[in-house]
């Protein structure tokens, strides 16, 4: 099996090396990563400019390559430039910090995932919740047995999946929740402040989402301690509400 591995938090992450050690038992691992921190780019590509990538080396072997882009980028120059045939999988992480509910929108790490999707390849991005001292080697050691549940499992039709670890689940998993995302707004408010030279200034509050609601989510399995596992889409366009619309007599005017 050929495996692409990327992140956005850049190529000397921890998380990222801790899931190249435990994919190397499913298959051959080649990284492609940004060269620094891209959280937060959300789907940005580079074409104004030329990507530079550059070797990286552990010891002697050729661990992978460094790029001065995005993670989509790093997908997209991946699969053209360092596959003679096309990955079978793309793995995205592990992320410090959680990607879920909303926040997929923003990530740099789903990105990563949908666009390995985008060439018909199974993508899984992976986040782990922010801690400073994260035990990453459980983490991918839980990703690992997750992922090759998911290829033995799955039809032969590609597909996008996210997956999130909560803290506590690393030294107390309470197993696996096959759940929706969350769409429910939050981390929405701002802290106004003012700089030395009397200039306001805000900063995101990144508030928590809400505690309730009667439907679960990735949200509120996460907060109960599973890890969660959702299938994800990037077809954008709404389906049945365009199947109403095709009875609207849209006319041109002037």
């Amino acid at each position: 099996m050929r495996i692409l591995l990327t992140n956005d938090d850049g190529i000397y992450a921890p998380g990222l090396a801790a899931l190249e050690r435990e994919l190397a038992s499913l298959g051959e691992v080649r990284v492609v990563a940004p060269a620094t921190e891209q959280s937060g780019v959300g789907h940005s590509i580079t074409f104004l400019m030329p990507l530079v990538a550059k070797e990286v080396y552990d010891g002697d072997r050729l661990r992978g390559w460094a790029v001065e882009g995005s993670p989509a980028d790093c997908v997209k120059l991946g699969i053209f430039e360092y596959f003679d045939e096309p990955p079978d999988l793309v793995v995205s992480g592990i992320n410090g910090g959680l990607n879920a509910g909303i926040n997929v929108l923003y990530s740099g790490t789903v990105a990563a995932a949908i666009e390995g999707a985008f060439f018909g390849v199974t993508s899984v991005a992976v986040s782990l919740e922010f801690d400073e001292h994260a035990n990453v080697e459980k983490a991918a050691e839980l990703v690992g047995g997750i992922i090759q549940q998911i290829l033995e499992n799955q039809d032969q039709q590609p597909q996008l999946y996210n997956i999130n670890i909560p803290t506590s689940a690393i030294a107390n998993p309470r197993g696996v929740r096959i759940v929706p995302m969350g769409v429910g707004r939050y981390g929405e408010h701002f802290d106004k402040r003012i700089d030395p030279r009397g200039r306001p200034y805000f900063w995101a509050t990144n508030d928590p989402p809400p505690k309730k609601t009667d439907v679960e989510t990735d949200l509120t399995a996460l907060k109960q301690g599973y890890i969660t596992l959702t299938p994800q889409s990037y077809e954008m366009t709404a389906h049945r509400v365009m199947e109403s619309m095709r009875e609207w007599d849209i006319t041109l005017s002037g």
